[in-house]
């Protein structure tokens, strides 16, 4: 089995499954690096790092691109666009990517977390979405969402999703860390 403790998290620490992924990384030992920006309030500060304004724009996308993946417009795109420059580092940073929230029948993610898969297909990082409709998770292969049950496979990862976690999705990143660090 894998030692927890040589693996580090990525999000940015607001409440719901960022928190929950957060606890979880917290209780196996694991660094944590939770990200942060002018302005923004995480839930969970463990391992905070606040990015610069120079470091936020490294992440800076246009956001035609950022309508165009995701199907749908964004009324207020100056907001939007610091969480989309915050989730650039998490996903350029995690290489593996763990999401709780809905896909859609478009095969995006419902929400800002969406853009998190989105910008791990464009790095082609491996993805597991765990649909709390459905209650199952889901891998990203050969551009379809597959049944899985995936494990933590990289020593960098993120873990995001949704702020209304359902005992399912909590229950679901409880038994990720779970099959993925019990010896």
């Amino acid at each position: 089995m894998a030692n927890a403790e040589e693996y580090t998290h990525y999000s940015s620490g607001l409440r719901g499954a960022e928190a929950e992924f957060g606890a979880q990384a917290e209780k196996w030992g694991m660094n944590e690096v939770t990200y942060t920006y002018d302005g923004h309030q995480p839930s969970r500060t463990r391992g905070l790092t606040k990015l610069s304004p120079e470091e936020m724009t490294r992440g800076d996308i246009s956001m035609e691109i950022v309508c165009t993946r995701m199907n749908r417009s964004y009324s207020n795109a100056e907001a939007i666009r610091k969480v989309m420059q915050m989730i650039f580092h998490m996903v350029n940073k995690g290489f593996q990517v763990f999401v709780v929230g809905w896909i859609q029948p478009n095969d995006t993610v419902k929400g800002g977390t969406g853009w998190t898969v989105e910008l791990a297909k464009l790095f082609n990082r491996p993805i597991s979405v765990f649909d709390q409709d459905r209650n199952r998770w889901f891998d990203w292969k050969d551009g379809r969402w597959m049944e899985s049950t995936p494990t933590i496979q990289y020593r960098t990862f993120t873990g995001t999703g949704t702020r209304y976690l359902s005992e399912e999705g909590k229950q679901a990143i409880h038994d990720l860390f779970e099959r993925s660090f019990k010896s």
